[in-house]
């Protein structure tokens, strides 16, 4: 069956400009004008009529935790509610992080994955797979992991899950051989240590304790050590969730030495500060991330830098607990389930406090969105384009609406909204995954008939 959309302004990274899309099947077959999709369709194609709204190429969220193990409970989202809700708002392909613990194979972390996901989400998926136990058989099943269509990976230097600087270096210096690229979280875990239990010492228990111990030097140093490690090496690498203009300050130096370095951010840090842990009772604790908030001037260096291009995506680091979640942490800020949900409001927000705000331009969402994390992780133009032969992802999206978040009214599985009360001037309206309208009417309205992306390497 062929379909048409009629009247919407297709959204770029290069431009906007009127057209019809026509879809066959799971595919974009054209776009053009009314004329010319009319000659293309046959007597049967359907027309949805989308005039008033901007057609984005369904976004890309390259960084969610669904189903995850952690801090002594299990994320409130797992694949099934996790991936409504990030398809009710415009995500159309997420890319999760498949674990190897201590004691697996590669292999073992990426079956593990695949039991947690298949046939349970509702857009479509694929997975970086990170590595924690590092030794000769896991190197050489780096190949391995590279035909499978795994070809971006995930180190962390902090939390239980860290590598050691050698490994890092070992690890950088395999994926250049295999042609694949790796997600760093960059914080100094020894200087967290140190704070925390200074902290602990002194009985400053509380949610203030959190952004207190984990200073933005903490990330900074990390981000330095990481790229001094990939200059040696000489190959690229991406900071994740960049929260600070010290630690963008050291990604720029580093790319004034020649290095290729990507960044990517999060709607909670650029909408959001440090004061929210400030506020009465526990509230403070549903802000707990790491890294965590910080200050409004941190906040304006990133809108900058995703206005002229140096910083490439915005994810949204998606690791969802229940407010009794949380209170795990009641008497020691430590034991704080450490994320946020975000997956649902990740394009509206950047629309009305980006677009509408004239902090970017519709043609760079597209560009954060979906054009850059396509490129990135080898999924373009099957996916981040809306070009004749690439899949049929497409967000159609109204403007200059009066929307408001509200818990009550989200499909993630929390009980609350970290944005509750933020005004929307944009909505979600239809959302088609390879041609099928899942979302119509701002609802999901067709299920799990997500599929696994083989992905190819990095080109961006």
């Amino acid at each position: 069956m062929k379909q048409i959309l009629r009247g919407g302004t297709v959204v770029t990274g290069s431009g906007s400009f009127r057209a019809d899309v026509l879809i066959d099947g799971e595919k974009v077959a054209a776009v053009g004008s009314t004329e010319e999709i009319a000659r293309l369709a046959e007597q049967d194609t359907q027309v949805a009529d989308v005039a008033g709204c901007l057609l984005f190429p369904g976004f890309i969220d390259a960084h969610t935790h669904f189903d995850l193990h952690v801090a002594g409970t299990v994320t409130a989202d797992d694949f099934a509610t996790g991936t409504k809700a990030a398809v009710r708002g415009g995500t159309t392909t997420i890319v999760d992080f498949g674990t190897q613990y201590a004691g697996e194979s590669l292999a073992d972390g990426l079956r593990n994955w695949h039991e947690k996901a298949d046939g349970k989400c509702s857009c479509d998926y694929s997975f970086h797979m990170s590595i924690s136990d590092w030794n000769p058989s896991v190197s050489r099943e780096l190949d391995d992991m590279m035909e499978e269509g795994i070809t971006s990976f995930k180190l962390y230097m902090t939390y239980d899950t860290q590598v050691d600087d050698r490994t890092i270096f070992e690890i950088l210096r395999r994926l250049k051989e295999v042609g694949g690229i790796t997600g760093v979280h960059c914080e100094n875990s020894g200087m967290i240590a140190a704070l925390q239990a200074e902290a602990k010492a002194e009985g400053r228990m509380g949610v203030e304790s959190h952004p207190a111990t984990r200073p933005a030097a903490a990330e900074a140093e990390a981000i330095d050590r990481l790229l001094r490690l990939a200059e040696v090496v000489d190959i690229p690498v991406i900071v994740v969730h960049l929260t600070c203009k010290e630690g963008y300050d050291v990604i720029m130096e580093a790319r004034r030495r020649g290095q290729k370095v990507y960044a990517e951010t999060c709607p909670h840090y650029l909408l959001m500060d440090d004061s929210l842990y400030s506020l009465p009772g526990f509230e403070g604790a549903k802000y707990v991330c790491a890294p965590p908030l910080r200050k409004k001037e941190d906040s304006q260096c990133l809108w900058k830098a995703l206005a002229d291009g140096t910083i490439q995506t915005v994810s949204t680091d998606h690791c969802s607990f229940t407010t009794e979640q949380k209170k795990l942490g009641m008497d020691d800020f430590t034991k704080i389930p450490g994320g946020m949900p975000g997956v649902e409001t990740r394009g509206t927000l950047l629309y009305t406090y980006g677009v509408d705000a004239g902090r970017i331009t519709r043609e760079k969402m597209c560009e954060l969105l979906s054009e850059n994390p396509a490129k990135l992780y080898g999924m373009y133009p099957l996916k981040g384009a809306i070009a004749p032969g690439s899949d049929a992802d497409i967000v159609v999206m109204r403007t200059g609406v009066d929307d408001v978040v509200t818990a009550g009214g989200q499909a993630q599985n929390v009980d609350y909204a970290p944005f509750e009360g933020s005004k929307l001037t944009a909505r979600i309206e239809s959302v088609y995954l390879r041609g099928t309208q899942v979302v119509k009417d701002h609802q999901v309205v067709v299920e799990k008939t997500g599929k696994f992306v083989k992905r190819g390497k990095y080109d961006l």
